[in-house]
């Protein structure tokens, strides 16, 4: 039986790729940092319990670190532990660089120290790319990266870091480049559960209005569930790489409100207004990647649509709302 450790297990991401690992047969512990509501902490976890290990812990706590890897001996290593919201990292520079940098350089060591001969797969981000488009309007493995916030600041350090460390040591060490994507499982400070919630909330009579920020962002939106099933694939390819995981659509915004709304029965122009303290100091207007790569070589396919992933968010809010 295999070991999968899981850093940010308790995140949307961590929670998903938990359940993907579980029923291939593997035995999965998962690092979560404290919070002081236990609720918050593991409420994607619930339905989990019993079936995984979990340990508290933080990137930026070496000593933490060894005691897990030490304790667990993984054969495979998913780094998804991130300060992960791109607008709050313009509040929190310093912390987003430790964490999502500095961080990964503990992981890093503290893998090639103790348990050099397992796998390792850092969540890159499509924010690395910052507004570097092709002229083709795509993002790819040789666009430049050009990021415009702390947070992809911090994650071009991070892939870097892992590049290095494989080429430097001979390890097994693999970055997947994932664009945007989202489910149920989201927080709702981010704009695509933000306005399914918004929405829904709208829909029955508990707001009057939803407060966004640029409306004209365009964003490469996938399904959770569809990624880790990459992220997966990524870290067992024979050979550590690098790969974009991406549906090759685009969307903005305003798509995404017309959209939600409309499937609401309402229109998003009567209930939405910008507010300025949602917009970025630095804008990234436009995210499209190419996963060709990944579909070519890993034979990876997204199963979720757009339309079908906002489905089962407006749903999972009509219940609870």
């Amino acid at each position: 039986m295999k070991k999968a450790l899981i850093t940010g297990i308790s995140g949307q991401d961590g929670s998903y790729l938990a359940e993907y690992l579980l029923g291939k047969g593997y035995e999965v512990h998962g690092m979560m940092r404290r919070h002081s509501v236990a609720e918050n902490q593991n409420s994607r976890l619930h339905h989990l319990n019993g079936a995984i290990k979990t340990y508290y812990g933080d990137l930026l706590d070496y000593p933490s670190l060894v005691r897990i890897l030490l304790e667990v001996q993984p054969d495979e290593i998913y780094n998804l532990a991130a300060m992960s919201h791109v607008r709050i990292s313009f509040d929190m520079p310093s912390f987003t660089i430790q964490t999502n940098a500095l961080g990964v350089l503990n992981m890093l060591e503290v893998y090639r120290t103790i348990c050099p001969s397992a796998k390792f797969y850092q969540a890159s981000s499509s924010e690395m790319f910052g507004n570097s488009v092709d002229e083709d309007g795509i993002q790819r493995l040789t666009t430049p990266m050009t990021p415009v916030s702390p947070y992809g600041c911090a994650k071009v350090m991070g892939f870097n870091l892992v590049r290095h460390y494989r080429h430097a040591y001979g390890l097994h060490a693999c970055n997947g480049i994932l664009f945007n994507h989202e489910s149920p499982r989201r927080g709702s400070n981010f704009v695509t559960n933000k306005v399914v919630k918004g929405a829904v909330s709208i829909k029955k009579e508990l707001q009057e209005k939803l407060e966004l920020g640029n409306m004209d962002s365009y964003r490469d939106w996938g399904h959770s569930k569809d990624y880790v099933r990459a992220m997966h694939m990524i870290l067992n390819h024979h050979t550590p790489d690098e790969f974009i995981v991406a549906t090759g659509e685009t969307h903005s915004v305003r798509d995404l409100c017309e959209v939600v709304f409309s499937k609401l029965g309402m229109n998003y122009e009567k209930y939405v207004v910008q507010n300025s303290k949602y917009m970025r100091p630095e804008e990234l207007k436009y995210l499209k990647g190419d996963a060709s790569k990944a579909r070519d070589i890993l034979g990876w396919e997204p199963e979720y649509t757009f339309e079908i992933m906002l489905e089962e968010m407006i749903e999972k809010w009509m219940k609870e709302l």
